[in-house]
């Protein structure tokens, strides 16, 4: 199935989140001159323009950025997001939203290299598009990212982030996730994996970082943000988590800052919240 577009949902309050986590992990792997990996292998379409057609049905920009752009007041792990998607909007309006890559590419210096896997046709030539004058450093690919990231692992560098997002559009999709970060750590043990995933009522959804913890990883994080209550039917995200293993020491410390006002500005109704786990060893 290839239905799912992330078009539709660019900017929502689960892409705040991911992409704090994402950009907080490359500043730390900056922290070194040695160059790394981004992986991701659920890439879509590079950059999203607010006013599309896909974006405008579903408006979920304007309770997610929409409702943190302009602010000054946001602490400081916010503000460095905030400042990354504020390089794709240089007039001062959010007309655009990057996506994953397109933040990744904002921390990439000339050493390092993404590799991105899209298998939705139009959101493939649309990344491709989006990177056609980085090809020494970027490489786009038209393949199912669960298979093929095992091709890389471990990169070169033996320094990567990967970023595990897919649509979970499909029950397999859970079992696909936990089959590919229990590969990848065999294969890479000290890469950083990143796993975005949906709070839903369906069981696949709420049992999904459990059994990412029976990975048996020894140092991970899992970091969940709500903006209402889960729906009475069942139907429809409530939230997001990120589940990060073998996230750098300081970024608990970066996110507990963060959370407690990012929950208060993109709340909808009083179930909003977070929850920050970890254990770093």
């Amino acid at each position: 199935m290839l239905s799912y577009r992330h078009a539709f949902h660019a900017g929502n309050h689960a892409d705040v989140l991911k992409h704090l986590v994402l950009l907080e992990l490359l500043d730390y792997y900056n922290r070194k001159d040695k160059p790394w990996h981004y992986i991701d292998t659920h890439a879509g379409g590079g950059c999203y323009a607010l006013d599309s057609e896909q974006a405008d049905k579903t408006a979920e920009a304007v309770d997610g950025v929409g409702r943190l752009w302009g602010r000054e007041d946001a602490p400081p792990a916010v503000a460095n997001y905030l400042a990354a998607v504020g390089q794709f909007n240089p007039h001062g309006r959010l007309l655009f939203y990057p996506g994953s890559p397109a933040l990744a590419m904002t921390r990439a210096r000339l050493q390092d290299r993404l590799r991105l896997f899209e298998l939705h046709p139009a959101d493939f030539e649309s990344l491709s598009r989006t990177f056609a004058g980085e090809q020494e450093r970027v490489q786009v690919r038209r393949s199912d990212g669960f298979g093929a990231l095992k091709s890389l692992l471990p990169p070169p560098s033996r320094r990567a982030v990967v970023l595990i997002d897919p649509p979970y559009e499909l029950k397999e999709d859970y079992r696909r996730v936990v089959d590919t970060v229990r590969d990848a750590m065999r294969r890479f043990p000290t890469g950083t994996f990143v796993v975005w995933y949906p709070m839903l009522a369906r069981p696949e959804a709420r049992g999904l970082p459990d059994r990412l913890a029976e990975l048996g990883a020894e140092s991970w994080l899992d970091v969940r943000l709500a903006v209402r209550k889960p729906p009475r039917d069942g139907l429809g995200m409530f939230g997001s988590g990120v589940y990060v293993i073998n996230p750098p020491w300081l970024l608990p410390q970066r996110l507990e800052a963060a959370l407690a006002w990012l929950s208060a500005r993109l709340a909808v109704d009083e179930g909003a919240g977070f929850d920050l786990e970890h254990h770093i060893e």
